[in-house]
């Protein structure tokens, strides 16, 4: 993900390591002269590079020191904390005067303000100084036409003007362009300190603040509210620019039509409530498609976290229904916002011509001797036109302000928001224990109900204690106060020394393994293969393409549930830390491989023999060898010490202890002499050398967002057109064309109304004449506001179309890719497209496409009206035409690919953040929060490099084509002069002013009770993950009995889970069948096929919303039949306590229940969806024995009558299986009855002895 190396410094600050002579490539800027500065040559390097070849991020300037991130970020987090004290310093005096003093929350714009308030100052002189020379212009113009009217001798004076002219928009060219490079870095700057501020406080979050805030809205913090921020400050001079040009434009109408003038303001000042109107209703419209942003990022992030469930369960319709129901809510304010654009474009275009036709009809009325003449008609004209841009900005950005305060607002409750107390636990304790409580009680929230009462527990220094209890007793509530996680309510804790965290569900960085083990530390060889031989990892590391230097996926996507526990021990084993706190990591190892873990790692004679190790385990064969055991009991210590004295304590042991011994009398389970463990190892080395890779389907690394290469295909604008729809398209071009034609043709019909001006008096009913002129002129400008009015609407319900079409598309085509492609995508390029690019195309791309036709629109038209006046500047525009298209043919190479780098660059800062997010726990248990504050630094440093080099592209191109522009401009004032008194002053101001100016539901369906029967059958299978890659599972080949309980075992990386994906068409075929009760499953669609199969999944995975809707998010059972379900899982008790029963909110993940539960939740789903076939995939690897001992009796009694297939780590749940299915390497190398395996004494036996299960076990 990151694009160099890093290391801890010196002091242990995170350093950023140069890497080649790319890392010390500067930017030629600052040394570049004032005149290449001015005019951007010093990026024409850029320019000529791309044209030759495509782009890549090494070829671009790095940024400014002053502007990366490195420097932005602190100056700014210094300014918001003084702010912050600052507002505790205002409220302590309010307090001290008022007893009931209003709250007031620290105010994101002052921090901002006092980080950024030189750059803004100075962003706002160049906009002085660019409006001022806007004005200059019509002047200047002025004196041409009077110079022209007089018919005096074309001397020096009309040359003067000519050069006066082009000098005046060349300085004003110049001035602008400076205006809009340090305008929109400022922006990306503020852009970039706010993303910095929401990761610093995500990672300072306490749980309440987590649960308000789910993953997707910070994540719309950052994208969405931290845009629009940016945004805003683009556009932030316009709030006092446009009034003060508006003012200064209305100043110098006065002077050509005196009093007539204030008819004009009367119409603008009309316009201001409307304006306010509009604006109010922006708002609302803004905080209502907020919401619906927020639920919609919500909804896509935990899909694509969950897409093997809804893709195993068919439960794809269902969720693309919920997304497509938030779509619609979306896009219905969008319509209604699209529509009050319609209404602005109206009154914006009218406005301009009301005003004029107001002045004009008024400064008529005034002095029946006023006449328009050239002078008059085309300066007003071009104040006119200078006065339409400030008045299209201004509600523009006044909208933009209201729309800001509310993400303001809520950045504003997000950074304000409650953050973990450090008072929780003492740290700094001195003394004789490791970890102490004294009569503490937790909760998850400062008035919730306590979740662990009482705790009264002291564990020495170097001790090794194991906590033990039923599912939801409190276990892993007891981890998470000694990491302080949860609000202390009462009592003390102590805490000596630092802290390693092995979580429950393993978290996985996307980098490359040594760097997820190595986790910031720096490496020490020795010590580091001595751990990767501690957590069995050396076998796995022989087997990966690239060993430790191999790049694991998002969330460890391509490696096993198993691989991840030991990456995630390995970690915190090599960080040598003083405490270690691990929470059940051996619940998803096979038994030898946990054997190996104890002894070698945890146990007294592991390598963390000496450290302090707290041990959440379900395991209870490793009690004996515990210093200190404690028995959680809803959420108190029911027991607590040695082993011996546990048992000495009563005659009989606790609960827990009971439901074990129990346990080992049903299952006989004697236990043997522990096998050396070396010896495993050594065989197992020996064993999988010759094997082919491990999870060979699983060997790929993270794709890295493509970039395209070349042009945009003229198909996509095609594939947007075709959704817009072919008669929207042609009406919006048959309204655009109009609306420029009756422009023009108002233009014409001024000029030629000022050049009969003079010859008014000779006419005898010349009051009437200029009355009908009048009229004509704003008939025309009535059919104009038609025209425009027509195109807006036009635009908006085909921009609606298409945006409904293509997120349609989008969706459906994302839910139909096979599970291989979220395996290999980062969530962020996913989330990226579904968010920033829809934006683009809902809000951007039909302005962009309007913009350009309006342009080319104008560019004709200009060149038209100006070679009918003055025909020979025909000779000058053929030349200018030519070296536009050069510059074009520069510029469109290096800048579209400089657009691409920047989108690509967007993704990983939003896979770092969600990455992040999921991992804060671990993040903080270890005390790396400042270096995952620098990565992400690092991350948005890339995007602004990209963000910068863009807009340094589009200026350098924009000064070129204005300087062609300008240059037409002087062409045509120059052939005024030189045309003399064959040309009519009136034509010198229209060319002046002009110038200036894959298949899822298959035809063949199964019958409807299909399967009847439940016989699975297997024949010559193969399958692989990829083309490029080694076969997963090879010649395969058995038949199940109806209503048969089979059970899948193997070593890690045999193929286990791998079959039951092939069942699912997970993993399409290479070669062979697979027949269930008669029918080829590969001649059926997914969901016909998926819809008929019941699975409980190893990942226990729920959405946030209520129980129900995870229970049965298609609706279709009654509330009795998911309490009988919920009965059966042991789950009804726990539920039937929570305030509201099933409709109880499961926050984002599941997070508000314990993974057991989870697990539970997931074995009721499967009950309610009963089915001919249940797949368990190592289901009860989270679960206590005693809670495991009671669903499988729960799976025994309710799918009697289907057919089971067992994938478990935990040998004793499949030991009573009808037959077993052992793998090894992907091929099938026993299959039996267990008696009939043991006696052949093959891999099978091995296991079941590794497993310390006898054969006198079995057979009783």
């Amino acid at each position: 993900m990151f694009s160099g190396p890093r290391r801890w410094g010196a002091r242990g600050d995170y350093e950023r390591v140069p890497e080649g002579p790319e890392a010390q490539k500067c930017n030629p800027e600052k040394s570049a002269s004032f005149f290449s500065r001015m005019t951007y040559s010093w990026f024409s390097r850029i320019i000529l590079l791309g044209y030759k070849k495509p782009l890549e991020r090494e070829d671009l300037f790095e940024l400014n020191e002053s502007d990366s991130s490195y420097i932005v970020c602190p100056i700014f987090e210094k300014q918001w904390r003084k702010e912050v004290l600052r507002n505790q310093e205002r409220q302590e005096i309010k307090a001290s005067f008022h007893k009931e003093a209003r709250a007031r929350k620290p105010s994101l714009l002052y921090a901002l303000w006092n980080t950024f308030k030189f750059v803004l100052i100075q962003v706002a002189l160049f906009k002085v100084f660019a409006d001022i020379l806007s004005f200059t212009s019509p002047l200047i113009m002025k004196q041409m036409i009077i110079f022209c009217e007089h018919r005096q001798d074309f001397g020096w004076r009309g040359y003067g003007y000519a050069l006066a002219l082009f000098v005046v928009v060349f300085l004003q060219t110049l001035i602008l362009q400076q205006y809009q490079r340090f305008n929109m870095l400022t922006s990306a700057k503020i852009k970039t300190a706010v993303i910095g501020l929401i990761y610093k406080k995500a990672l300072l979050l306490s749980n309440v603040s987590r649960k308000r805030f789910s993953t997707g809205e910070v994540i719309n913090l950052m994208s969405a509210d931290a845009q629009q921020l940016m945004d805003l400050t683009a556009n932030l001079n316009l709030l006092w620019s446009a009034p003060l040009q508006i003012l200064m434009a209305v100043s110098l109408l006065w002077q050509e039509l005196g009093p007539a003038v204030l008819a004009g303001t009367a119409v603008l000042v009309l316009v201001i409530p409307i304006n306010a109107l509009v604006a109010t209703r922006v708002k609302k419209l803004k905080k209502s498609q907020t919401k619906n942003k927020d639920k919609q990022i919500k909804l896509l992030n935990e899909i694509l976290h969950g897409i093997k469930i809804l893709k195993l369960y068919a439960w794809e319709p269902s969720y693309k229904k919920k997304i497509v129901e938030i779509r619609e809510q979306e896009l219905e304010v969008q319509k209604s916002a699209g529509y009050l654009a319609v209404f602005s474009m109206l009154t914006l275009t009218c406005i301009p011509f009301l005003v004029s036709l107001a002045t004009f009809g008024i400064y008529f009325l005034l002095d029946e001797g006023n006449f328009l003449t050239a002078t008059k008609v085309f300066t007003s004209m071009s104040l006119f036109n200078i006065l339409k841009l400030p008045l299209f900005d201004l509600p523009m950005v006044i909208s933009a302000v209201v729309q800001t305060r509310i993400s303001l607002g809520r950045l504003e409750d997000f950074l304000n928001t409650e953050e973990l107390l450090p008072q929780n636990i003492e740290t700094n304790y001195i003394g004789d224990h490791a970890i102490g409580f004294t009569n503490a009680s937790f909760s998850w929230d400062k008035t919730g109900i306590p979740v662990l009462k009482n705790l009264n527990i002291k564990i020495p220094e170097g001790a090794l204690v194991a906590v033990i209890g039923q599912v939801g007793s409190g276990k892993s509530s007891v981890l998470s106060a000694m990491l302080g996680e949860m609000e202390k309510l009462t009592g003390v804790v102590q805490r000596k020394g630092s802290v390693a965290y092995v979580a429950q569900q393993a978290w996985i960085q996307n980098c490359i393994l040594q760097e997820n083990i190595l986790f910031g530390s720096t490496m020490q060889k020795q010590f580091y293969e001595q751990v990767l031989e501690a957590c069995a990892l050396l076998p796995d590391l022989e087997q990966l393409p690239n060993g430790d230097q191999t790049e694991i996926g998002e969330r460890g996507v391509n490696i096993s549930g198993g691989q991840k526990h030991r990456v995630s021990l390995a970690r915190a084993v090599y960080s040598r830390a003083d405490i270690y706190l691990l929470d059940d990591p051996f619940s998803a190892v096979d038994v030898h491989i946990g054997k190996q873990l104890f002894e070698k790692v945890i146990g007294s004679s592991g390598i963390l023999k000496n450290k302090t190790r707290v041990l959440v385990t379900h395991n209870l064969t490793l009690l004996p060898q515990m210093d200190l055991i404690v028995v959680m009991e809803s959420g108190r210590v029911a027991q607590m010490g040695t082993y011996q004295e546990l048992l000495s304590k009563t005659r009989n042991l606790t609960h827990l202890l009971q439901a074990f011994s129990e346990q080992e009398k049903a299952h006989a389970l004697k236990r043997v002499s522990v096998i050396n463990s070396r010896t495993i190892l050594k065989d197992q080395i020996l064993e999988q050398n010759d094997r082919p890779s491990l999870d060979q389907g699983k060997q790929f690394s993270m794709k890295k967002e493509k970039i395209p290469i070349g042009g945009v295909k003229f198909s996509i604008i095609l594939k947007y057109l075709q959704a817009f729809g072919w008669l929207w398209v042609w009406l919006s071009v048959a309204s655009y064309v109009g609306q420029n034609l009756v422009g023009i043709g108002q233009n014409l019909w001024l000029s030629a109304w000022a050049k009969e001006a003079k010859h008014m008096n000779e006419f005898t009913e010349w009051k009437q004449i200029r009355s009908n002129k009048l009229n004509i002129y704003g008939l025309l400008g009535l059919m104009q506001g038609f025209f425009v009015c027509s195109g807006a609407y036009i635009l908006t319900r085909g921009s609606l179309a298409a945006s409904r079409t293509l997120y349609a598309q989008l969706l459906d085509n994302v839910l139909h890719l096979p599970l291989q492609f979220f395996e290999t995508s980062p969530i962020g390029q996913i989330i990226n497209r579904f968010t920033k690019d829809m934006f683009i195309i809902d809000m951007r791309f039909h302005y962009y496409l309007r913009t350009w036709v309006n342009c080319t629109l104008d560019v004709i038209g200009t060149v038209l009206v100006i070679v009918g006046a003055l025909p020979l500047f025909i000779l000058g525009v053929i030349p200018l035409v030519f070296l536009y298209f050069t510059i074009q043919r520069y510029y469109v190479a290096s800048s579209r690919q400089i657009r691409r780098l920047a989108g690509a660059s967007r993704s990983p800062i939003i896979s770092h953040f969600s990455e992040t997010l999921s991992g804060v726990s671990t993040i903080r248990a270890f005390g790396h929060e400042q270096r995952f504050i620098q990565q992400n630094k690092e991350v948005v440093n890339e995007n602004l490099v990209c963000f910068y080099n863009n807009v340094i592209s589009n200026r350098w191109l924009s000064v070129r084509l204005e300087f062609l522009g300008n240059l037409m401009v002087f062409f045509a004032a120059l052939l005024a002069v030189l045309a003399g008194s064959s040309i009519d002053s009136a034509l010198v101001g229209l060319s002046i002013s002009y110038a200036l100016n894959a298949p899822w539901i298959m035809s063949r369906r199964p019958p409807a009770q299909w399967p009847n029967k439940g016989i699975v059958e297997f024949i010559n299978y193969q399958a692989r993950y990829r083309d490029d890659l080694g076969l997963a599972l090879q010649d395969i080949t058995f038949q199940t009995h109806g209503e048969e309980k089979i059970g899948i075992v193997g070593r890690t990386g045999a193929g286990k889970s791998t079959l039951s994906n092939c069942l699912f068409r997970i993993v399409e075929r290479s070669g062979g069948k697979i027949i269930i009760d008669g029918i080829d499953i590969s001649t059926i669609g997914l969901h016909d096929l998926r819809g008929k199969l019941n699975i409980i999944p190893q990942d226990p995975v729920l959405f946030s919303g209520t129980l129900q809707m995870n229970l049965d998010p298609l609706d279709k059972y009654s509330d009795c039949q998911l309490w009988e379900v919920l009965e059966l899982c042991h789950l009804k008790e726990f539920v039937q306590s929570l305030p509201k029963k099933l409709l109880h909110e499961i926050s984002e993940g599941g997070e508000n229940l314990s993974v057991g539960q989870r697990q539970l939740v997931c074995l009721a789903r499967a009950l309610l969806r009963k089915t001919k076939i249940l797949i368990l995939d190592e289901a009860t690897a989270s679960i206590d024995f005693e809670t495991d001992n009671l669903v499988q009796t729960t799976v025994r009694k309710e799918f009697s009558d289907c057919t089971i297939l067992t994938i478990a780590h935990r040998l004793h749940s499949i030991i009573d299986s009808d037959r077993v299915l052992v793998l090894d390497s992907g091929r099938i190398t026993e299959f039996g009855t267990p008696q009939n395996l043991i006696r052949q004494k093959g891999l099978f036996f091995e296991m079941l002895t590794e497993a310390g299960i006898t054969q006198d076990s079995v057979t009783k």
